[in-house]
């Protein structure tokens, strides 16, 4: 039978306890305390190792008071009966207590009957958690949204619906010179000087569904209300006066479906990737289809009106498709993302114009610009529920083409956009986003404000 390491120590200190007066003295004595106190040495040094042991496998240090009960239980047990070799296997009651059925020291004063005690066998290290089912994957991290596609994608099985409000403000000046210059300072002809103040607020139904983990499909149902007006002087005048001219329109606008797709597992410092692919409808009311202030024609010299649009259109009036790829590098404590984007827009045949007096101005085929779009930005968690992002949006819009043709005077259009966003989660189920965007180009609206409140279930 095994002795423990603290049974043999005190088993020695009693021995030297109790010798006899009469034996105290003489080269016997001597040597005896000499083995003695090398196998004390023995035995400490026995007991420190058991100590590190017990504290590598993750049993709280003896200096502790909390783990003094514990090592006293595991002294000298030596491996399980179950097997495992695992020294927590010896505490199965409260406060370290050792239970019935384990080992008990073998008592007696005699040093020579002192056994060396058998290693602790340390626990395996287990494993904590339950790992991803093959073809899940790690999902993205998540951050405050600001730009138009999620980075986040929906878990399999749960949906989101996204309610939101959009709202954009811009502003443009334009100044026509009609006639000729005798001098440089000298202008013979007419001014058409226009100020454009637009403001458009746009509502969206949006819903998101995870097929799988790495899957999800994505439905967007807008509304939107727009309205113009524009301040200028009446073209082929002498009036010096200006008069505003005012006009709106209210839909709903082109519904769009989307899917994404995650295509590898990412971690820290290690990108994800997410493949994206948007189609756009023209459910909303196009441009062709409002009535244009113009009496005969609205080109060349045939003007008779402002050649305004009566009412404003909600939708684009063409199809787009647009891929896209969407990568979010977690750097703690950042994350870095990104999108890559190209949207195809369809061409239309036989497109014709309505003007104000009912008849409808043919117009043939129109090809508007295909766009490229990148976006950057980075996203820091504040606490445990608030997170803030900052981005920069940027789309570069080609020319327009009528039958083949450039149009003339179309141009390629640049479109940045400055963003900032901030997202707390209210609850698990649900999270208020608000973004903002200050536009850095000319073309771009001067101002932006989203709110996003999405519901998962």
């Amino acid at each position: 039978m095994q002795r423990s390491p603290l049974y043999s120590m005190i088993a020695l200190s009693v021995a030297l306890a109790c010798l006899p007066a009469e034996a105290q003295t003489g080269p016997e004595l001597l040597e005896q305390l000499k083995i003695m106190r090398q196998q004390l040495e023995q035995q400490r040094a026995r007991v420190d190792e058991l100590e590190r042991q017990l504290r590598a496998s993750g049993i709280k240090d003896a200096g502790s008071p909390a783990g003094t009960g514990q090592l006293d239980a595991l002294r000298g047990t030596g491996p399980q009966a179950s097997g495992n070799g695992a020294p927590m296997d010896a505490l199965r009651g409260t406060g370290g207590t050792p239970q019935e059925g384990l080992p008990a020291p073998v008592t007696g004063s005699n040093s020579a009957n002192v056994a060396a005690p058998q290693p602790v066998v340390a626990s395996q290290p287990t494993q904590v958690g339950q790992a991803p089912q093959p073809g899940q994957g790690q999902r993205t991290p998540e951050v405050a949204p600001i730009f138009e596609t999620p980075g986040v994608l929906t878990p399999r099985g749960r949906g989101v619906f996204e309610p939101a409000v959009q709202y954009g403000y811009s502003s443009s000046n334009r100044v026509a010179l009609v006639g000729y210059t005798v001098i440089p300072a000298l202008l013979i002809g007419l001014l058409d000087v226009r100020e454009v103040k637009r403001n458009t607020t746009t509502g969206s139904a949006t819903f998101r569904y995870g097929v799988t983990n790495r899957f999800e499909v994505e439905g967007k149902i807008p509304y939107v209300y727009r309205s113009d007006s524009t301040v200028s002087r009446e073209l082929f005048t002498g009036t010096a006066a200006e008069r505003a001219f005012d006009t709106s329109g209210k839909g709903i606008g082109d519904i769009e479906v989307a899917a994404r797709y995650q295509l590898n597992d990412g971690g820290i410092d290690k990108p994800y990737y997410i493949a994206g692919l948007r189609f756009k409808s023209r459910t909303g009311r196009d441009p062709f289809e409002v009535v244009t202030d113009c009496q005969t024609r609205c080109l060349g010299e045939n003007v008779t009106g402002t050649g305004l649009p009566l009412d404003l259109p909600t939708g684009s009036g063409f199809y787009s498709l647009q891929p896209s790829l969407t990568w979010l590098l977690p750097s703690d404590p950042a994350i870095f993302f990104g999108t890559f984007s190209y949207t195809h827009n369809f061409k239309r045949d036989n497109v014709y114009r309505t003007v104000l007096d009912g008849g409808r101005e043919l117009l043939g085929e129109i090809k508007p610009g295909d766009v490229f779009g990148f976006n950057i930005g980075m996203g820091l968690a504040l606490n445990e529920r608030a997170s803030f992002s900052i981005g920069y949006d940027h789309s570069s819009v080609a020319r327009m083409k009528q039958n083949g043709q450039v149009i003339p005077g179309s141009v390629r259009i640049q479109l940045g956009t400055l963003l900032l966003g901030g997202s707390y989660r209210i609850n698990n189920k649900r999270t208020l986003n608000i973004s903002v965007g200050a536009g850095m180009t000319r073309d771009t609206p001067d101002v932006t404000l989203m709110l996003r409140m999405p519901f998962s279930f």
